[in-house]
């Protein structure tokens, strides 16, 4: 074989998981759901019909979503002629997260648990979070709990701005994230006080998967949105996966295109 494409759908699902609940999310199907609400007639932007993938489905994708779901998507062709090899398949990690995911599909499934910050409120304890207050020279922090990213701008965005707090949060994932105003708070500060989170994090024995840079900045409409320049700083995948393998023992070469950039090895970006 001279070429191998590995091609990732982020949070793209065809079905829950038999362990969907631990995670919060039976029920949980990205694809079906899209496909309804295209069947629907409620697809955003002036969008309009089913959804249609006719590439994807010649490749398989709705066979394997049946397979998964027991259940055609709504509006999609089940009986389309298919070219490719498919299947559907469920982590042997125990995680749910992005690292978990990537570095599965590349050979090295994740069989510890990692570290969770399970308290909604107060996600985060005290102790830790002054000393990285104390070490980062920050005035203070905002959140300390779960939310999704749009949710707690929306909440406290402002007084980040007034105040130049930054503002912790995580999610059922392995995360820490930290979001900051790309230009009242700086960029590069948010990227060091990001270093030294995953710093205290390693040290600390706190196992979180990752610590995530959230840039963001405010739109003429007061909205606050986030800009393409997060930042992820994951853990070293636990073994070589085969994108590494494939640099180390055949010298060959690996060419990344992805979402946000990562800055340890993993499964997608094997090299910095």
């Amino acid at each position: 074989m001279k070429r191998a494409f590995i091609m990732v759908l982020d949070s793209f699902g065809i079905g829950a998981t038999e362990d969907a609940e631990r995670f919060g999310d039976v029920g949980s199907d990205t694809m079906g759901h899209i496909a309804e609400a295209c069947a629907k007639g409620e697809a955003d932007n002036g969008r309009k019909g089913p959804l249609t993938l006719p590439n994807l489905t010649r490749l398989g994708l709705v066979k394997a979503h049946e397979g998964s779901t027991g259940k055609i998507a709504a509006g999609m062709d089940g009986n389309a002629e298919v070219v490719g090899a498919y299947a559907w398949a469920h982590e042997l990690s125990s995680g749910k997260d992005t690292p978990s995911g990537h570095w599965e599909i590349a050979g090295v499934p994740v069989l510890f648990d990692w570290g969770y910050f399970s308290d909604h409120e107060n996600s985060f304890r005290r102790n830790w979070l002054d000393k990285l207050v104390k070490r980062a020279n920050l005035p203070g922090y905002l959140g300390n709990c779960h939310s999704s990213g749009t949710v707690i701008l929306d909440q406290l965005g402002e007084e980040h701005m007034k105040t130049g707090k930054p503002i912790f949060y995580t999610s059922a994932d392995s995360v820490f994230q930290i979001a900051c105003h790309e230009e009242t708070f700086g960029l590069d500060k948010l990227y060091e006080l990001c270093e030294i989170a995953r710093e205290e994090l390693t040290e600390g024995g706190y196992n979180i998967g990752r610590v995530i840079a959230a840039s963001v900045y405010r739109r003429q409409s007061g909205n606050f949105q986030r800009t393409g320049n997060r930042h992820d700083l994951a853990v070293e995948p636990p073994a070589p996966t085969v994108l590494q393998k494939l640099v180390d023992e055949k010298g060959g070469h690996v060419v990344s295109v992805v979402k946000s950039p990562i800055s340890t090895p993993t499964a997608v970006s094997p090299k910095r």
